[in-house]
Parts: C-alpha cells; structure tokens; sequence
C-alpha cells in the first residue's frame, strides 16, 4: 500500500505543499518518500528511503521548482527496501512522463515481457510501477503527433486499460499536458480529487485534502482519466469498457484514515457499523460471557470497539499507551522487528486489567503474534479473562492489489479453525466479525456499491487471472519466515 499526491497551482511552486499533504497520507507507506515537480521546461525531483520528514529534512531537499508535481510514500514490500524503488519514476521518452503508483499490476512480469521483446525500455527495478511508466511511455510513442493534445493521452491510457490488470491509483506529470491521473476500471484502490483558488488536487484519501485546506470535488471514478493542464484547464474521460466498481473492503477496516471518504463511503461511519454488527453478534452467540470492560487495541479499532460497548452496555476503557513514534507494525518487514515493536509499541495500564474479564477488541488478526502478545500482557497485568474481538472477518488469503499481506504460511487463520487460532493466541474466547456484517458496515454507506473487493477474506479476486501458479509464486517472494 502506498499513498500518492499530485498538485496543480496556477502560479506558485508547490513541492512545499505536496510535502505537508505527503505528511496525511504518511500512513500509508514508511519506507520511502519521494517528490517531483515540474516548472513547464524542466523537471525536478528528490527521492529517498524513510519517512517524509526525514527524506525531506533539509531546506534544500525541497528546493524544488515548479507549480505542479506528484509525490509518493512507499508502503514497505518484502525483500525489497532500496532507494532505488522509491517513487515517482521518470521517463523522457518520447515525452517527459514522471509517475506514482499506489497498487500492483498482477500482470506486470507479462507486460515486462511484452517491452522488452519490443524493445522499447530496459528496466532498472522490479517494481511494477516501472513497468507502468514504460508502458505509458509505449503507447505514447505509438502516437503520430506534432504536438500533444488531451486526446492522445486519453488514446494511450485506452491502450494501458486493454493491456493492466490489477488494482492501481496513478498520478503524473506530461510534459507538454500537466498533471494527469487514473484509477483502476474496478475502483480497488482509492483517489479523490479537491479544488482551491484554482488549484487542483489529487490524493489517496480525502483526509489530505481537508487537511490541506481543499474543497471536497469528488472521487475519481474507475476507469476514469482526469488531466489538469499547465493553464489549469480541467478535463476528463472514462477510458476503460470493463468497469465493475469494488472498492478494497480492507480500506475501511484498517488502512484509511477515520476522517476519509472513499466513494461516498465514511470511514468512520463504516467503524462505527463495524462496532454495531459485531456487538449485535456478541450479544447474540457469546451472552454468556461476563465482560467487565471493552478495551480497544489502538488506533483504528478504537471507532469500533466503542461501539461494541454501547451495544453491550459495558464501561469503555482505555488501557494501553501507545508509543507514537513506533510505526504501524502490520507493514514493518520482518517478524523479528515486529515482535521487538509491539514490545515498545503498547503500554498496559494495570488498573483496567487486575482482576477484570475484559473484551479486547481490534480491526483485524493477521499473522496473530501482535494479539498472541498482546494477550500476554494483559494477563501479566492481572486480567482473570481476556475475551478478544476482531471488526473483521479471518484474513485467509493473500492480497494481490496492492496489500502486501504475508505469505500465506504465515496468516494464522490460513487453514486454521476459529477454535486453533483462539488457542495459539491464548484467548479466553475469540469473536470474528461476519463478512456479510463488514460488507454491509460499508455497503450502507452507499447503496450503489454493491460489490468489493475482499479477497483476503473469501480468496475471490476481483480484477486479473489470479491463478494458483500465479499465487504460488507470490508466496514465494512474500515469505520472510527465517
């Protein structure tokens, strides 16, 4: 996962405000940052692995020029943490095509293919964001023009919808056009578009706009291609015929910032189902259990949880302090930096755990050592009961849109019953939330949508030929089991 911006202003530099909208999409990616602008002659660009403010943590890093540019953080991928993957990615042939890419091509490695047996490009890295640039770059180059119009990118990215498959938010500058953005024909991964003063923007998630100060325009649709030119003109097309709109399910369960809308869809709104629907569920099968307290596991399952315990009517309390500058330890690479980082990460409060039968609830279980450890804890903290909830469904499958979810191997609800899992974790009792429940939690939200994409839950992938071999091979370069 990994969070993209694109801005157009019609008169000042703007690497300096695509920096602080890079800060409110920082969640999304810890492993590299990177900004590039464009001034209508020239492009400038700074890269490098870390955080935003540590990429970027000189004055002279963003002594950029330009009035309009993109910028990208990286969502750490397995086996791969090299400034040379950072983003954007530049191409200056046959036009200057700078580009960031939130998403996977699932059938990158065949499009890979496909431009080195015509020729056209050698690649410098694995990523598929490469791969995405260059083909972009191909299809421009298969256009006879003397000068470029709106129309031949329209054309070109009609060719980039015939040719990709899998789920992708992209932002660029065009040389010669402006900046020029594009979502994938299902929806699967978010991008929305704001206005100011005549100054437009493109990001991941609605919060980095209102944090910016922009008005709210809309979500850019699947299969759309919107362009702001270099004198701000704004125009847009559908470009794809295969449109079948499936937002990532696990957006609102997890990634996304409370304060987002995707699609129409609060997130915040969809927790607060998520905490209804699961409650209705305890009180329905688990009545027997005597709760004392319902503790959220911070930060995002926090929305949900409180509603579990208005639902259950039980006290709401905090009981972990959570260590801000530990990072979200789903995306960290490698278990043994996970396993030291939720060590640092959480704090118990002994006094809302001595001798109570609490109800720890969080947004969803993955690999279920952070809970396994978690539990731990609380039970050293003097817990008699430790009940445990996730707002989510099992997470039984890999992600292929842009998730890198661990390899198969290492979910532990893979293969496992519900009871296993409570066992490995060393829970008093384990509630799943429902896939109709998380489904619905969002479909209220907007009645229009009525497919998403939840694959890691049900194993059914919504865009691309996701084939066993195709699955295998991804185990094999997610694995980091040592």
């Amino acid at each position: 996962m990994c969070g993209i911006v694109g801005l157009y202003h019609p008169q000042n530099d703007v690497a300096g405000e695509i920096y602080d909208a890079l800060i409110q999409v920082q969640h999304r990616g810890q492993d590299a940052a990177g900004i590039a602008v464009w001034d209508q002659k020239k492009l400038s660009m700074h890269k490098e692995l870390g955080v935003v403010t540590e990429v970027f943590k000189t004055n002279e890093s963003l002594n950029l020029s330009g009035n309009m540019g993109i910028g990208h953080v990286r969502y750490p991928t397995a086996g791969c943490s090299d400034v040379s993957e950072a983003q954007p990615f530049y191409s200056a042939n046959p036009v200057n095509v700078c580009l960031a890419h939130n998403g996977t091509l699932t059938n990158s490695e065949e499009m890979r293919s496909f431009l080195l047996d015509t020729h056209f490009c050698q690649f410098n890295t694995q990523s598929d964001s490469e791969v995405l640039l260059n083909l972009v770059a191909y299809e421009l180059s298969k256009i006879k023009f003397d000068k470029l119009e709106n129309k031949h990118i329209f054309s070109a990215l009609r060719k980039v919808y015939d040719r990709c498959e899998g789920g992708f938010a992209v932002t660029m500058v065009v040389g010669g056009i402006g900046l020029v953005s594009f979502r994938d024909s299902n929806g699967i991964r978010p991008l929305v578009v704001g206005k100011k003063n005549g100054s437009h923007m493109v990001a991941s998630e609605s919060s980095a706009l209102s944090a910016m100060g922009y008005d709210f325009d809309r979500d850019v649709s699947p299969g759309e291609v919107i362009i702001v030119s270099e004198n701000g003109d704004f125009d847009s097309q559908i470009c794809s015929d295969k449109i079948n709109h499936s937002p990532c399910l696990f957006e609102f369960v997890y990634f996304s910032r409370p304060d987002s809308v995707i699609d129409s869809i609060s997130v915040h709104k969809s927790r607060l189902r998520m905490g209804d629907y699961l409650g209705e569920k305890i009180l329905k099968n688990y009545s027997h259990l005597s709760i004392d307290a319902v503790i959220p596991v911070p930060d995002t399952s926090r929305t949900s949880a409180m509603q579990v315990a208005y639902k259950l009517g039980v006290k709401y309390r905090e009981g972990f302090i959570k260590n801000r500058y530990i990072g979200r330890t789903f995306i960290m690479p490698g278990q043994s930096i996970r396993k030291r980082s939720v060590a640092h990460k959480l704090s118990p409060i002994e006094i809302e755990f001595k001798n109570k039968n609490v109800l720890l609830v969080d947004d969803s279980i993955v690999r279920g050592n952070t809970s396994k450890k978690i539990i731990e804890m609380v039970r050293k903290n003097g817990a008699k009961n430790v009940y445990f909830a996730s707002a989510a469904p099992p997470v039984r499958h890999q992600n292929v849109y842009g998730i890198d979810m661990p390899a198969t191997k290492e979910l532990i609800a893979h293969g496992k019953t519900v009871e296993e899992i409570k066992e490995f974790m060393g829970a008093d009792e384990l509630i799943y939330q429902d896939i109709e429940d998380l489904r619905m939690a969002a479909h209220i939200g907007n009645p229009k949508i009525t497919s998403f994409e939840d694959s890691v839950f049900t194993g059914e992938y919504k865009a691309g030929r996701i084939s066993e071999e195709y699955l295998k091979n991804l185990e094999n370069n997610r694995s980091s089991v040592k």
